[in-house]
């Protein structure tokens, strides 16, 4: 899948997000968005990673403590 397809997958989400609103007014639709994507993505780059944190963490261009962090917030440790 290209960055084109995920860029757009998350507009359509997001759109059908809007519609289900149905009027109501959206609230922290940044950290809903973030929570949702992140679990699967890391789970994903560390299957790739074979389990190895610092190399998931080179994948992803962060540092291994951070995703340790965020390996905990989201009971994957």
């Amino acid at each position: 899948m290209s960055k084109n397809n995920i860029e757009q997958s998350v507009r359509d989400s997001l759109g059908v997000y809007f519609q289900d609103l149905d009027g109501s007014r959206p609230h922290d639709i940044y950290e809903m968005v973030i929570s949702i994507v992140e679990k699967p993505m890391l789970e994903l780059v560390l299957e790739h990673a074979n389990g190895n944190q610092s190399l998931a963490a080179e994948f992803l261009g962060i540092n291994r403590n951070t995703l340790r962090k965020k390996l905990q917030q989201h009971g994957l440790l």
